[in-house]
C-alpha cells in the first residue's frame, strides 16, 4: 500500500508541476485577470468585517512610460537584465546584513516579486519560498525580461486596493500612467518597499530623498539604453 501511495503522490506532483508550467506559459501572452495578492487583500478585508475596492487596469508594454520602467528597475532590481531570476550577490549581502541584527533587508528580484504576487501568499515560510523559487525559474525560462517587467508594473501594489501603474497614476496623481513625469515615476518607485506606509502622491522627506536617489540610479544605469537591452533580449527569444 505504501508504494502505491508514493506512486500516486509522484503522479500528483508531476501533474502540478506540468500544470503550473502551462499556466506560466499561457501568461506569457495573456494578461493575468487577477493576482493571488489581490485575492489575499480582498479576503483579509472581508475577514476583518470590511470591504476593499480593487483598482487595476492593464496597460500593455507600449503604453507604460519608460521612466517608470527604469525607476522600478533602479529602485528594486538593478541587475534585472543580467540575472536569471535570483541575484546571488544581493542575497549574500542581505544575509550578511541580517546577521548583524536590526532591520531585515530583502533581496527579491523583480522576477521573484512577480512570482510571489501573481501565484502565492504573503509570508516567509520555507514552503512558500520553495514555491516562489519554482515559479521564478519558470518565469525566467518561459518569459522574456520585457514580459516580466510588463506583468510586474501591472500587478504591483501601490496602496490599499491600488494595483498596477495605471491605477497608481490615477490614484496618486490624477493622470494616466502614460502621462507620468520622471519625478512622479521616481516617487512611485520610491514607496515600493512599503506602499501602505508611504505615499507617492503625498511624499514626505524620506520619499523625496529616495526618489532623488532613484533618478540618479536611473541615469547611472543608462536610462533608455538599458531598456533597449531588454527589447533586444525579447526579439532574440522570438526569433
Amino acid at each position: 500500500m505504501f508504494p502505491s501511495l508514493l506512486h500516486r503522490l509522484a503522479k500528483l506532483i508531476i501533474f502540478l508541476m506540468l500544470g503550473s508550467a502551462l499556466l506560466v506559459l499561457a501568461l506569457r501572452w495573456l494578461p493575468p485577470p487577477v493576482t493571488a495578492l489581490m485575492i489575499e487583500r480582498k479576503l483579509n478585508a472581508w475577514s476583518e468585517g470590511g470591504s476593499l475596492v480593487l483598482e487595476r487596469t492593464w496597460r500593455p508594454w507600449a503604453e507604460l512610460p519608460d521612466d517608470l520602467k527604469m525607476a522600478v528597475i533602479a529602485a528594486e532590481d538593478q541587475r534585472f537584465a543580467e540575472h536569471w531570476g535570483f541575484d546571488l550577490a544581493a542575497i549574500r549581502a542581505a544575509l550578511a546584513h541580517n546577521e548583524q541584527g536590526g532591520s531585515l533587508r530583502g533581496a527579491s528580484t523583480l522576477s521573484q516579486q512577480v512570482a510571489k504576487n501573481l501565484f502565492l501568499w504573503s509570508g516567509r515560510s520555507w514552503p512558500r519560498k520553495g514555491l516562489e523559487a519554482w515559479f521564478t525559474a519558470l518565469i525566467e525560462l518561459l518569459w522574456p525580461k520585457q514580459r516580466t517587467l510588463e506583468v510586474y508594473l501591472n500587478s504591483v501594489e501601490w496602496g490599499d486596493g491600488i494595483f498596477g501603474a495605471e491605477a497608481a497614476a490615477r490614484h496618486h496623481f490624477g493622470i494616466t500612467a502614460a502621462q507620468l513625469s520622471q519625478q512622479q515615476a521616481a516617487q512611485l518607485a520610491a514607496v515600493l518597499p512599503n506602499p501602505h506606509r508611504w505615499s507617492a502622491g503625498k511624499p514626505d522627506s524620506h520619499v523625496l530623498s529616495r526618489a532623488s536617489w532613484v533618478r540618479q540610479q536611473m541615469r547611472q544605469l543608462g536610462g533608455h539604453h538599458y531598456l533597449q537591452r531588454l527589447s533586444s533580449q525579447t526579439e532574440s527569444l522570438q526569433r
